[in-house]
């Protein structure tokens, strides 16, 4: 987290996460006066450092350092191809570098605001997933998921027909932004729109703050390790986001079980019946 906030965090609380990064076991016996004081800034430049992380408090940070710390597994981390690579080996790095994806995620999300965003799609009238590029992909995912358990889902990566679909919801609809980066603009807009309409919106970013999570009354953070240079088609932020959505899917599944295995059965004799008479006319032809 702080290796990935470093390059755009304001100056005093670049020098406490750079020392964080230098000392991380002397930084968690510290208070937030000493610790400003070792990084030549103060109290309440750590605080802010907190707030920017998206932090609960100084505590949350230390704790989030010491659980580090006792990790004792070797991090490969994010391998990027070669020339030339020969199969095993990009067999290897993309798999190491699911698996990162996937722990980091894990690690990222609070089960409180995922509670709380479950909770939202569980009771929303209208769920809209919207998403450009890589994220619509997810998008559409999502649509297809909560569509099996009958829920009103929509997925848009044409931001004109959000932006149109949003406009004519109403406070009981949920909004979800799905954005790597953050900083697309687009999504941000659509979200600020849905708030000025009163519904809920929820982010689904890498982790900090951004252009789209300050536009969502719940944040969830995907893996904020770096992409590798030779990202096509965004492959570890898809994973990520993929995990998310599957997560959020699941715990309103479990919530209506009964319901959820009864939709889901409906939705499979529909989809059986359709192919095996598509199936049927193409044996007569």
């Amino acid at each position: 987290m702080l290796t990935e906030m470093l390059p755009i965090l304001p100056p005093s609380e670049k020098k406490i996460a750079t020392y964080i990064i230098g000392h991380p076991e002397e930084a968690i016996k510290l208070t937030a006066q000493e610790l400003g004081k070792r990084s030549d800034t103060s109290g309440a430049a750590v605080i802010r450092l907190c707030k920017s992380l998206d932090l609960k408090g100084f505590q949350d940070l230390k704790f989030r350092i010491a659980g580090d710390l006792q990790k004792t597994a070797v991090d490969e981390g994010f391998r990027d191809i070669k020339p030339n690579e020969d199969l095993q080996s990009i067999i290897d790095k993309m798999t190491n570098n699911s698996i990162q994806t996937i722990k980091e995620t894990a690690e990222l999300l609070r089960i409180d605001e995922v509670e709380k965003a479950v909770q939202l799609l569980l009771n929303a009238k209208k769920i809209h997933f919207i998403g450009v590029g890589a994220s619509g992909i997810i998008a559409k995912d999502a649509q297809q998921k909560f569509l099996r358990i009958n829920k009103t889902v929509y997925a848009f990566s044409d931001i004109h027909m959000a932006a149109t679909l949003v406009a004519n919801g109403d406070e009981d609809d949920v909004v979800v932004g799905i954005s790597f980066s953050g900083e697309t603009q687009e999504v941000a807009k659509v979200l600020e729109l849905a708030k000025q309409k009163n519904m809920k919106t929820i982010s689904i970013t890498r982790y900090g703050s951004s252009k789209v999570t300050e536009q969502a009354d719940i944040r969830l953070y995907t893996s904020a390790t770096r992409e590798p240079t030779f990202r096509s088609g965004a492959t570890s932020s898809r994973i990520g986001q993929l995990q998310v959505i599957d997560i959020l899917f699941m715990r309103v599944a479990t919530l209506k079980y009964d319901e959820t295995v009864n939709y889901i059965d409906v939705t499979r004799d529909a989809i059986d019946f359709i192919t095996k008479n598509g199936k049927k006319k193409q044996d007569k032809s």
